[in-house]
């Protein structure tokens, strides 16, 4: 059965350069996971909203799979919550799409909070099943947010709420993903499905570390902590920043240190106001706490050159407050460097303590710098922890992840459902 699937990624695009404000782990997901779907002969429509002027309408991402950009509202980067007014118009584009080029869909996969008021309707109207997949969640962000401006709206968690009710399935990344729905959120448990991320393991593998510093312009007698995200308070960049100041002052590692912040914007480009804020508070920090030169904003890297700087670090550094996930995590152990990281949400089920890396169970500098400082000045430690973490990652690939979301779309369109909204090509009125 050739499966045609409807993705709906109303508010960012799988095709957008990564490390942006609204840019990250979901667009590599979909992007992922699409074309892995596509290669197993499901057809493939992803629907976003256009961001910039003269985008194609339609552009192939693989062989049976397609971003299809639709005008809703002005063509640029808006805020996830001023794209709610658009959501109408984006619906309309969908479903003009789907009539127009008589296409049937026999489900739809919905990324995102923004992405469900739409997913619902058409799930009532096409009378197929839904898959909603959040990636991040309103309430758990408000738990570890740091103050009123970074709380998320009490409409996001209603839309959340809604969605997880009505929804077919619900796609969890992790186990712990999984337990906050159900704690947050009331979700029945028999309904939500555990289905992890991947990693590409034709681009994240190891390297010779010597030969990615060379490249990157990089002194080989350096210790070198790595992040790599969006430049967001939620990911705990400060907490790295102060662990590196707290090694940098005492002294406690034999090579001077170097910290790279791979992510956002590089200096002088276009940034989202938030973002701009939070990369020149980093950046006083950094001054305040003497790491001038020791500290570099790269800004955002294409997905070609990013396992360099895996392959060129010491450790990779996640204080993150909240992940559902932490693909960063798995591109860097499957480049065979260890992760420090907090123990928080899906990071809980891609490292092993002590084994790949290490799990910090409360975010304070001096609990990372401890096992930095270890990492750095044990010289067998690090590669011992980076083999077993890129021997584990062998076992995570986007095409188990197409496997599982296969078998489950197939479960579903296999149940006893109403017959769908019949297709009425060029009917007046029918959009």
């Amino acid at each position: 059965m050739n499966l045609q699937l409807a993705v709906l990624s109303v508010h960012t695009c799988p095709l957008a350069p990564l490390g942006g404000w609204e840019t990250g782990g979901l667009n590599v997901y979909v992007r992922e996971v699409s074309r892995a779907l596509a290669a197993r002969g499901v057809t493939v429509d992803i629907f976003t909203r256009r961001q910039k002027d003269h985008t194609a309408d339609v552009v192939e991402l693989a062989p049976g799979a397609r971003v299809i950009h639709l005008d809703a509202g002005p063509s640029r980067s808006l805020d996830k919550y001023d794209v709610l007014d658009h959501l109408s118009e984006f619906a309309c584009g969908v479903q003009r799409y789907r009539l127009l080029h008589g296409r049937r869909y026999d489900l739809i996969h919905a990324h995102y909070w923004l992405s469900m008021p739409p997913a619902r309707q058409f799930q009532e109207r096409w009378c197929v099943p839904l898959l909603a997949q959040f990636h991040t969640l309103a309430q758990l962000k408000n738990r570890v947010a740091h103050d009123e401006a970074e709380r998320e709206y009490r409409e996001r968690v209603d839309l959340e709420r809604a969605a997880i009710a009505d929804a077919d399935r619900v796609i969890a990344l992790s186990r712990t993903d999984k337990r906050q729905m159900v704690e947050h959120y009331g979700a029945c448990p028999q309904k939500v499905e555990v289905v992890p991320g991947g990693v590409d393991s034709s681009r994240f593998q190891p390297g010779s570390r010597a030969a990615a510093r060379s490249q990157l312009g990089i002194p080989d007698k350096v210790a070198l902590l790595l992040f790599v995200g969006r430049i967001h308070r939620l990911k705990g960049i400060e907490v790295l920043l102060r662990a590196a100041a707290e090694l940098n002052e005492s002294g406690r590692v034999a090579v001077p240190l170097r910290v790279l912040i791979v992510g956002g914007q590089p200096e002088g480009g276009p940034t989202r106001r938030a973002e701009q804020h939070e990369i020149s508070r980093l950046r006083n920090l950094s001054s305040s706490l003497g790491l001038g030169s020791v500290v570099s904003f790269v800004g955002a890297v294409d997905q070609e050159t990013l396992p360099l700087y895996y392959q060129a670090a010491d450790v990779t550094v996640m204080p993150s407050s909240y992940e559902s996930f932490g693909l960063v995590a798995a591109e860097s152990m499957a480049c065979g460097t260890p992760v420090v990281a907090s123990q928080v949400g899906g990071l809980r089920s891609i490292i092993s303590d002590g084994k790949t890396g290490f799990l910090i169970p409360w975010r304070h500098p001096h609990l990372f710098a401890e096992k930095i400082e270890a990492i750095i000045n044990q010289p067998s430690l690090g590669p011992r922890l980076g083999r077993a973490a890129a021997q584990t990652m062998l076992g995570w690939s986007w095409d188990a992840t197409a496997d599982r979301l296969l078998e489950l779309y197939r479960e579903l369109v296999a149940a006893d459902r109403p017959a769908p909204e019949a297709i009425r090509v060029g009917r007046p009125g029918s959009s």
